[in-house]
């Protein structure tokens, strides 16, 4: 998604005087950093363990194993066989009236042995078992016998009530792929979007990295997944996000899960404001409490949930060469920015968190309050939008008309982590707390509570041309995006599954034939997976546009082609973007593993044609999936108009498109495609037609979906249908479009 800007834009962060320096380190000194930093994280964990209970087993389960030790004592047994005797001599002699003091402890610490030990072999089988990854092999929508039994020791060994974090010390660490197979990927990924002579240079660049670079960097990299928890993410937060020193703004911030599609639940902005607060300090309760179960993948595999512990309370502070991310253990606070002006609003009193009602009575308060900006204080905030800044973990934003937005700061975790703190706030605020007739929030004011603190800022007038120059540079970055957003309603994921393929799948080869007829061409195209099957694993690149993918297309264009020839190619580019989402998911993906040999080569001082051809390439084409994991959250039958609009993120190319969907419910998917206005080459409203044309052309394929081609065909010969299309070479210019910005 967003990270895709980022990571064409590494080169730039690594060229400047100062970053050379920093790579200056040595790199057993990179490596051992990263070993501490893991190894520091692994003990909080194992700290957090005895606080909160130790998955799979739990400290009732110490006590029961204490008592049986003791029962079988008193009935002359002996189950330790003969090892508490000996932990008794090495016990001081306190004489014979503590005879029975020394039992217990002999007691006490062989049971706590002997737990200990059942506990690491539970977390050793677990982790054995959760390092299987065959089952993401199997055809869609199948489960082997193996698989089955596979699953069911999973579910033994994870025990009854897993918190959120009780995996971590389990799950197995990120693989580093060959460099030979992820070499061999990378020139597959290319072939449809390079000529003959491009391509030749890309192979010999290539062999010559395998045969003179590759053997040492793989050493170093092998060292590094030893002693770190992830081989790469360490590495992919600092250099793609943390070194970055253009603007955050559009470039790297996302917006999140946006508020409904069709429904406000009130018109007042404070209303609003005070039940979406709580909501979230509800949550940031139970995730300090770790009662958030841990996702699970396809509702079986654990996933990773290290990204959880920086939602709140994180801050980015910048600095000259990188920013570092503060996070503090705890807040009781919010900050809010009104017309300029900056308050502190207090979210806790002596009997615990605020109610809604005292929260909007707070923020009704700052809307109220007539008291002008201070001098410089009104454009201040600008200053975030300045190369390294937008410094919060996210920003709630709360409109006058009611609507919610969430703007997240990208560096700290990817997006299935805010979206699903996203997706409770909108559930808890909307369904749970609810709103009285008159549209506040239920409760009565609180006359003692404390008004909100305004803040004052010392802000000398050197100042100004720094305020002047960030606000400029904020409102053109803003104005220049072109941002559509679109829900798609013919159909939706209960077709798609009705056709037998995967949703993403089927979405992505939808997205190759839209901006083929869009542009003409083919483009490298970015597609976003996790990889959080792994310990502190974040993303990995799937590369959509393959060469089964351009045959497809081809094929739409053709008007010699029959639908049933179609179809069939179809099916093969759908088997190729499976296998590459599932490499990527199991850590045979090649874009990390690329990253990671660049930034060895760059701290060796190594030069690679070959790596860094890799790194200078770049996305016109990025898109994501946005995943809604808590679907019993929203009752879409019952309340149909209570669906998120999802969220998007800027291009990642200068002429290219950045596109998200989400699936809400099983009859509508939402796109948000963002271009820029100053490209000649893109227009978003466009690329949306030709995706809402695509996704008919490609649903009519199937017996299914010929009622849909039936339906639209009314809509002339120039629609976008199959056989219908007129190509986008023969299409006119740019049509100028009404565009929304964010």
């Amino acid at each position: 998604m967003a990270e895709a800007h980022q990571a064409s834009s590494l080169l730039s962060s690594l060229s400047s005087d100062g970053a050379e320096v920093e790579l200056s380190n040595p790199v057993w000194q990179e490596i051992y950093l990263s070993g501490l930093r893991s190894w520091k994280r692994h003990l909080w964990r194992v700290w957090n363990d005895f606080l909160t209970g130790v998955v799979p087993a739990s400290p009732l389960s110490w006590l029961f194993l204490f008592s049986a030790i003791q029962l079988a004592w008193f009935l002359q047994l002996d189950p330790s066989l003969g090892l508490m005797d000996k932990i008794k001599e090495l016990l001081p002699d306190w004489g014979g009236q503590h005879y029975q003091l020394q039992g217990l402890l002999a007691a006490a610490l062989f049971a706590s042995c002997l737990w200990g030990a059942l506990i690491f072999t539970l977390h050793v089988a677990l982790r054995l078992l959760l390092s299987h990854h065959a089952w993401l092999l199997e055809p869609h929508g199948t489960m082997s016998s193996s698989t089955k039994t596979w699953l069911a020791l999973v579910r033994i060994f994870s025990g009854r009530h897993p918190r959120l974090f009780s995996f971590q010390r389990a799950l197995p660490r990120q693989p580093v792929p060959t460099a030979q197979e992820s070499v061999r990927k990378y020139l597959e990924s290319v072939r449809p979007v390079l000529g003959d002579d491009a391509f030749d240079r890309a192979a010999a660049l290539a062999s010559d990295f395998l045969r003179l670079q590759a053997p040492r960097l793989q050493l170093y990299l092998r060292l590094k997944s030893w002693c770190a928890s992830n081989y790469v993410s360490d590495w992919w937060e600092e250099f793609v996000y943390l070194r970055s020193r253009g603007s955050l703004m559009v470039n790297s911030t996302y917006y999140m899960m946006q508020d409904f599609l069709y429904v406000t639940p009130t018109p007042l902005q404070a209303a609003r404001a005070g039940n979406a607060v709580h909501a979230l300090l509800l949550y940031r309760h139970l995730l300090n409490q770790q009662e958030i179960p841990p996702t699970l993948l396809m509702g079986m595999r654990p996933l990773c949930s290290a990204q959880f512990e920086r939602i709140f309370n994180t801050t980015r502070v910048p600095g000259v060469e990188k920013d570092c991310l503060h996070h503090l253990q705890d807040s009781r606070h919010v900050a809010v920015f009104h017309r300029g002006r900056f308050f502190r609003v207090g979210t806790h009193s002596s009997n615990g968190l605020l109610s809604p009602r005292a929260l909007e009575q707070q923020f009704q308060e700052i809307l109220d309050d007539p008291s002008p900006a201070c001098p410089l204080e009104e454009h201040l905030a600008a200053l975030t939008a300045a190369p390294s800044w937008f410094d919060k973990s996210f920003t709630l934003i709360v409109f006058s008309n009611g609507k919610l937005g969430l703007s997240v700061e990208h560096s700290w975790a990817d997006c299935p982590v805010s979206g699903h703190m996203w997706e409770f706030t909108l559930a808890t605020e909307c369904f749970q707390l609810g709103y009285a007739a008159d549209g506040h929030c239920k409760g009565q004011p609180d006359p003692a509570l404390p008004q909100p603190q305004r803040l004052q800022w010392d802000l000398p007038e050197q100042i100004h041309p720094s305020i002047s120059l960030a606000l400029r540079g904020a409102k053109t970055l803003s104005g220049n995006i072109d941002c559509h957003v679109f829900p798609f309603s013919h159909f939706g994921k209960s077709f798609i599954k009705c056709c037998h393929v995967s949703s993403d799948s089927f979405i992505q080869l939808v997205l190759q034939l839209a901006h083929f007829r869009d542009r003409g061409q083919f483009c490298l195209t970015y597609e976003s997976a996790m990889s959080r099957l792994f310990l502190e694993g974040r993303t990995e690149t799937v590369r959509s546009c393959t060469r089964e993918a351009c045959r497809f297309v081809r094929a739409m264009e053709d008007k010699e082609k029959t639908d049933q020839q179609c179809l069939a190619l179809f099916r093969v580019a759908v088997d190729k973007h499976q296998a590459l989402l599932k490499a990527a998911m199991s850590g045979q993906g090649i874009d990390r593993h690329l990253f990671a040999l660049y930034i060895t080569s760059r701290l060796l001082h190594m030069q690679s044609p070959f790596l860094t051809q890799v790194q200078s390439q770049q996305w016109p084409l990025s898109t994501s999936q946005i995943p809604v994991q808590q679907m019993h959250l929203f009752d879409v039958h019952n309340y149909p108009d209570y669906v998120s609009s999802g969220g998007g993120f800027g291009p990642a190319n200068d002429h290219g498109y950045g596109i998200s969907y989400i699936f809400m419910g099983e009859n509508m998917i939402t796109f948000h495609i963002s271009s820029q206005k100053s490209s000649t080459k893109t227009d978003s409203h466009r690329l949306g037609q030709h995706i809402e044309d695509a996704l008919l052309d490609v649903a009519s394929l199937f017996q299914a979906g010929q009622h849909l081609k039936c339906q639209f065909r009314g809509r002339g010969e120039n629609s976008g249908y199959r056989h219908g299309f007129l190509s986008s070479k023969t299409v006119d210019p740019k049509v100028p479009t009404t565009s929304t910005n964010f």
